[in-house]
């Protein structure tokens, strides 16, 4: 199937649900606004998606204190049905209508990837706390909408590598969101839209579809801009502190090199 296709599936299960989702994404957008759906496509497509995913090392690994995770986003690299499946969330029909469910208005995708492709976590990887950059890549525009789309079947909340918010701050509880097969999960990213995911417990590997949207205004009115921001957890004393003078020192040069010191390789090299 083609980009256009699977665009047009889509569009079909938000547009069936626009309603259910509104409703889930209002109650959630005072903080950190969200919602999800299941079964987004048909699912021997979503099995088929699985199942084209690149080994991890086929990938870019990231390992720090900060993160571990494998990316994949020079995409002519790999299975064509893959990026076909990536711009597919970015077909115009399926912004527009992602747009009006979050109440938004102007928003983009990005044809460069920046950030997003592909993600793959195995035993013991994880991603701390943190803040996405807050615009694309030529600082022109500001980062609004995070799309993560599961593709491991059968995968548990006990496995570990769940999505994780934390609405009321990092002191307190985050919310835990499955990273279910076949799920879609949409969240606002602004100044305070702190998340992780949580470390994979399961010998296997937690694959997503990443894509961003842009916008011409930010979604909070006191957004500024903010490289991509890590914390540590409530229990990570030590790395909280080395995060946070890490956070001072890339968010010093940033002000010096407003596209920063060299160019971010993670985008799409057409």
């Amino acid at each position: 199937m083609n980009r256009a296709e699977i665009g047009h599936i889509i569009y079909k299960q938000l547009f069936e649900n626009k309603e259910v989702l509104k409703q889930q994404f209002l109650n959630s957008k005072k903080d950190i606004g969200y919602f999800y759906i299941d079964n987004l496509l048909p699912e021997n497509l979503a099995l088929e998606i699985f199942e084209k995913f690149p080994s991890t090392e086929e990938t870019v690994k990231r390992k720090s204190l900060k993160e571990y995770k494998f990316t994949a986003f020079q995409m002519n690299q790999y299975n064509a049905l893959l990026e076909e499946v990536i711009y597919a969330f970015q077909d115009e029909k399926v912004i527009k209508l992602v747009a009006e469910i979050c109440d938004l208005k102007n928003i983009y995708g990005d044809e460069f990837l920046y950030a997003g492709g592909l993600s793959l976590m195995k035993k013991d990887n994880f991603l701390n706390p943190h803040l996405d950059n807050s615009h694309d890549k030529d600082r022109s525009r500001w980062r609004v909408l995070n799309l993560l789309y599961y593709t491991t079947p059968n995968w548990e909340l006990e496995n570990g590598g769940n999505l994780e918010l934390w609405p009321k701050g990092l002191k307190e509880e985050p919310i835990t969101i499955l990273s279910k097969f076949n799920r879609l999960v949409v969240m606002t990213t602004h100044q305070k839209s702190w998340h992780s995911v949580n470390k994979v417990a399961k010998d296997a590997t937690r694959c997503c579809i990443s894509n961003y949207y842009f916008s011409d205004e930010p979604i909070l009115e006191s957004d500024s801009f903010h490289v991509t921001t890590f914390r540590g957890r409530s229990s990570e004393k030590v790395k909280d502190v080395i995060l946070q003078v890490d956070n001072n020192l890339r968010s010093g040069l940033r002000k010096i090199f407003k596209k920063g010191v060299r160019e971010n390789p993670h985008q799409y090299k057409k």
